[in-house]
């Protein structure tokens, strides 16, 4: 994904910064213009609360014309759980090993060696509750810190399995 190609565009978003977190008061994401002022949204978000990979979000842009997101107008229904990686000191294999470890339970994701970061993206169809049991034994154990930056009813609804 660039600029280059027409298909994607950046979808910018505002983010509420409180005890200097996030670490930016703006994150970009990739999207697929959709078309009447919509976008797909075509990777997993570091920061931004309330969204994950496949939500069709409004989009305004402004003078510039960098676009600024709005609200969510199609939930994908995949969620994003956010994950600050303490093992080994966050290290690139650290991070490696947890995205490894969830993709088996059909989780994808990206990492972010600044901040030590795994943002997953979890699909419905993954397993949903392998994956939250792993999530609680993780930060039960202090391998990570972690966040629910956006989850479904069936993500809440799941029982730890």
């Amino acid at each position: 994904m660039n600029e280059a190609d027409p298909q994607y565009v950046k979808v910018h978003f505002r983010l509420e910064v409180e005890n200097d977190w996030p670490p930016a008061s703006v994150e970009s994401l990739w999207g697929i213009d959709r078309g009447a002022g919509t976008a797909e949204l075509a990777n997993t978000p570091f920061f931004v609360r309330g969204v994950a990979i496949g939500d069709v979000v409004e989009t305004s842009a402004d003078d510039e014309g960098t676009r600024w997101a709005g609200k969510v107008v199609q939930p994908s229904q995949n969620c994003t759980v956010r994950l600050i990686v303490l093992r080994d000191g966050g290290s690139d294999a650290a991070r490696q090993s947890v995205l490894d470890t969830f993709h088996k339970l059909g989780a994808g994701g990206e990492g972010i060696k600044r901040f030590r970061m795994v943002s997953l993206d979890i699909p419905p169809e993954a397993n949903l509750s392998k994956i939250k049991k792993l999530l609680h034994h993780g930060t039960d154990q202090e391998w990570w810190h972690m966040e629910e930056g956006c989850v479904t009813e069936a993500w809440r609804t799941t029982e730890v399995g």
